[in-house]
Formats: structure tokens, sequence, C-alpha cells
């Protein structure tokens, strides 16, 4: 986990070095695994590298499931790149693709026997589409589509809300 929360403040801390532009946003959503079945919240960022060209880590922690004896919690962090190939007044399209790190964490309950755990994290790619809706002043609503590629493959729906720095 530590490690892993190194990576994502690496990845911030460089694309803070290479901004090119001053839209740093910073932003919260909600979201929908698929496979997990599981809805999740999480945090973002978006920092511009080149023009309509954009880094944006997230993190993303699904709420647990809970069945009798099983509990599973999972997040996820992604380093995706956004360009944004449509931007009016109104809105910013933009395809995204980028790399997914997701981990799976179940624990058992065995009863009298006792408890157990076990836990994968697994590295995938992102490929998806997303939009940002321009309502004026410093807060911007966007919604966001992607697919994971790797053995923990799945649809992401997200929604949430960026603040312009």
């Amino acid at each position: 986990m530590k490690k892993n929360l190194s990576i994502f403040i690496l990845t911030i801390t460089i694309s803070i070095g290479v901004q090119a532009q001053e839209d740093i946003r910073i932003g919260a959503l909600v979201g929908y695994g698929s496979e997990i079945e599981s809805f999740g919240v999480g945090v973002n960022a978006e920092f511009p590298v080149m023009k309509n060209l954009t880094v944006s880590p997230s993190f993303v922690f699904y709420l647990p499931k809970d069945d009798d004896f099983i509990k599973t919690n999972v997040f996820e962090f992604n380093a995706n790149a956004n360009y944004y190939f449509l931007t009016t007044d109104a809105l910013g399209v933009y395809g995204l693709a980028g790399v997914n790190y997701s981990h799976v964490k179940t624990d058992i309950d065995f009863g009298i026997l006792g408890d157990g755990s076990t836990s994968e994290g697994k590295v995938g790619l992102n490929i998806g589409a997303g939009t940002n809706f321009n309502l004026g002043g410093r807060i911007l609503p966007f919604a966001e589509v992607k697919y994971i590629l790797s053995d923990f493959d799945q649809f992401v729906i997200a929604a949430g809300v960026k603040f312009n720095l």
C-alpha cells in the first residue's frame, strides 16, 4: 500500500513539474464498477502538459462487499493521459488512455476455524472517454467512462466535479 501511494504521489509531482498551462484541476468522483458490482468514491487531478493534453491521476475506493462470510475490498490507482479533441465554451470532450493498478483483498470468516484473507494486485490498461461541463466559475462537473483491460477487466462509469485552482 505504501509503495502504491508513493507511485501515486510521484505521478502527481512529475505532472506538476511538466505543466504547461495554469488550469490545474483537483476533484472528487463517484463511480460504479461492472465486474465488482459496487459503487466507489475517489479523488482525481488533472495537470496540463501541452495544448489539449493533460495527465490525470486518480484513486478510487469501492465500497466493500460484505456477503455472509466473505468481505471484499477493492481500490484502484490510475494514471491517464486525457486528449481534448473538442473544446467549446460549454464543454470539453476527451479520450483517455493510461495505466491502472487494481487491488482486491478478501477476508473470509471460517467461524470456529478462524479467519483468513487473501489479496492480489494487477496492472492493466485504461481506455475511455469523458466530458467536462463548463458552467462558469471554478467548479467543473464531469462524466467519464472507461474500460480496464487486465486480469480484473471491468467497465467503469464515473461522475464528479473538478475544481480549477
